[in-house]
C-alpha cells in the first residue's frame, strides 16, 4: 500500500502502524516526547542524549523523504541523559508540497500513537520586529493559521486556548531569560510572503511568518500533547528586510546559529 492509500484509508490507523514498525525497527516501546527539528535546529538531537536507532523515514510506513534542504530524512531514538526517550522526527512534510494535511501532521500522530505526551516543534522564520535579527529565537506563544485548512476532519471540535504550553515556556525562560515570545503565522507557501501580507500579518497579530508549525500544533493538541514550539529568526520579513529573500538566506542563518539554539533547545528538554 502507498503512503497515499495508507494515510486515505484511516490516518489514525495509519500512525498506529507507524508507530508499530518504529517499535519493532527501535527496540523501544514507548516514546516519552517528539520533536520536529526545523532549520538550524537539527544539532539539538545530538545534545539530548544518545542516539541508540536511526531510521530512514521513507521506509517507516506514511512517511516521506523530505523535499527542502537542510532537513535531514531520519527517524531516530534518543536516549536522553535522564532516562526518558526522544523520538526525533527529522523528515517533515509541509503543506505546499501538494501531498495532503494528513501528511503534514502524520508525523505528529505517530509521536501520539508511540506513546509520546509532549511535543516539541521548531522552525525557521521571517521576523517582523526588527530587534530581532537572523539568528534569534523566539518562544510561540499563540498561532494564526492562514492555510485555508485544517488537520481535523468532520465535527471534531478542539479547544486552542494555551495551545502553546505556558508552564514549558517559563521552563525555557529560566534556562534563558531573555527569551522573547512571539505570534507565529502559517501561510502556505511555497512563496515568500508579500511585503503587503507581511504587513497585514503585522496588523492581525502576528509576529513570526513562516510556512510550517500551526497545522502540526493543532493535531498535537487533539491528540492530547502539550506542545511547546520555538522559532529561529532566519531573516526579516519581505518588506522589512533590505535585501530579496532566499532559502540560501535561511540555511545560511540556521548554521551560523545551530549550535547555540541546539543548546538552548537541549537544555529546554533537560527539564521537561
Amino acid at each position: 500500500m502507498s503512503n497515499t492509500e495508507l494515510l486515505n484509508s484511516d490516518p489514525f490507523e495509519a500512525a498506529s502502524t507507524a508507530a508499530d514498525y518504529i517499535a519493532s525497527e527501535t527496540g523501544v516501546e514507548t516514546h516519552d516526547v517528539a520533536l520536529i527539528l526545523g532549520s538550524g535546529w537539527g544539532g539539538a538531537a545530538d545534545l539530548i542524549g544518545e542516539t541508540t536507532a536511526t531510521l530512514t523515514a521513507s521506509e517507516v510506513p506514511g512517511f516521506s523523504a523530505p523535499a527542502v534542504e537542510g532537513h535531514v530524512g531520519t527517524i531516530r531514538s534518543v536516549l536522553t541523559k535522564d532516562g526518558k526517550r526522544a523520538l526525533v522526527l527529522g523528515a517533515r512534510t509541509h503543506y505546499y508540497e501538494g501531498k495532503g494535511v494528513r501528511a503534514v501532521v502524520h508525523g505528529v500522530r505517530t509521536a501520539a500513537a508511540a506513546g509520546c505526551r509532549t511535543l516539541v516543534i521548531t522552525n525557521g522564520c521571517g521576523g517582523l520586529n526588527e530587534q530581532w535579527q537572523p539568528g534569534t529565537p523566539v518562544l510561540i506563544s499563540d498561532h494564526i493559521n492562514l492555510t485555508g485548512t485544517s488537520p481535523l476532519e468532520g465535527a471534531t471540535f478542539v479547544d486552542l486556548t494555551d495551545l502553546y504550553s505556558p508552564r514549558i515556556r517559563s521552563l525555557a525562560k529560566e534556562v534563558d531569560p531573555s527569551l522573547d515570545e512571539g505570534v507565529y503565522v502559517q501561510f502556505h507557501g511555497p512563496h515568500y510572503e508579500t511585503p503587503a501580507e507581511v504587513q497585514y500579518a503585522k496588523r492581525i497579530g502576528a509576529d513570526l511568518v513562516g510556512m510550517s508549525t500551526a497545522l502540526e500544533a493543532i493535531a498535537a493538541r487533539h491528540a492530547g500533547l502539550e506542545v511547546f514550539g520555538i522559532s529561529l529568526v532566519t531573516n526579516l520579513a519581505a518588506g522589512i528586510s533590505p535585501t530579496p529573500l532566499s532559502h540560501q538566506e535561511v540555511i545560511e542563518a540556521g548554521l551560523a546559529a545551530g549550535a547555540r539554539i541546539s543548546r538552548l533547545l537541549a537544555d529546554i528538554i533537560a527539564r521537561l
